[in-house]
């Protein structure tokens, strides 16, 4: 290439970065100048259910002086929105922008449930991905391991937690598991939705190893002998398991 066309180029590339500038602005400057027509909610990972609606998100701006609607863009504060609408107990994270036909868009997360409290002091609640606690009106379609006993909501937020994530994450046990019951001392035994038995996991600590060896026996013997054989397989203690037969 010639040194003319390398600074013919160079100029032309100028006047195309310098045309993406000036539309930008002039883009910005419109929408800025405009109206909010609308709300856009975008309720994202909804795998179990939509928690939150359009009208309830307007709902919740309205109480706090905060609905965009027929008001300026330039005068919507979409940092406000986002903090107001993500301390919704049932909302992840929310995020805000405002688009060039003027409307306010509004893209939520939604909390995500692994387990389900039921305890024994009465407290009814969920556990969701990140250990945190979401209300029981979540109106949650999906059929979660249940946690019965006494279970202090510390306890349940930071050991049955970690528990009902990997039982969530693995196929096999997530489709096995429906019940998680804390006895006294903080042991745990577990309810299958096959057979008629319960695992008795003693003290929460080492449960792959404990699962892994239940589901091992599981193929080499349960599948033998029949599943309803025993009432108890009891796997605390390290390289055995003992079985209890009805």
């Amino acid at each position: 290439m010639t040194r003319g066309k390398k600074i013919g180029l160079m100029f032309l590339l100028l006047g195309v970065a310098a045309y993406l500038v000036f539309a930008f602005v002039c883009l910005c400057h419109d929408t800025q100048a405009q109206t909010c027509r609308d709300i856009k909610v975008m309720v994202k990972d909804t795998a179990y259910s939509q928690f939150l609606s359009k009208a309830e998100v307007s709902q919740i701006l309205a109480g706090k002086d905060l609905n965009p609607v027929d008001k300026p863009l330039k005068e919507v504060n979409l940092k406000r929105i986002e903090t107001e609408i993500s301390q919704h107990p049932l909302v992840d994270h929310a995020e805000c922008f405002k688009t060039p036909s003027g409307k306010v868009g509004i893209d939520i997360v939604q909390k995500t449930p692994i387990l389900r409290v039921m305890s024994s002091n009465g407290e009814n609640y969920y556990i969701d991905t990140k250990g945190g606690v979401m209300t029981a009106d979540s109106r949650c379609q999906a059929h979660l391991a249940v946690v019965t006993g006494n279970v202090l909501k510390t306890y349940a937020c930071k050991y049955l937690y970690p528990l009902g994530l990997y039982l969530q994450e693995d196929p096999f046990w997530n489709a096995q598991i429906e019940q998680i019951h804390v006895l006294s001392g903080n042991k745990i035994e577990l309810i299958p939705r096959v057979g008629n038995h319960v695992i008795y996991l003693g003290k929460i600590d080492n449960y792959p190893n404990k699962l892994a060896r239940v589901k091992a026996f599981y193929t080499k013997a349960l599948n033998t002998v029949g599943w309803n054989k025993y009432s108890v397989i009891n796997v605390e203690f390290n390289n055995q398991i003992i079985c209890t037969k009805k």
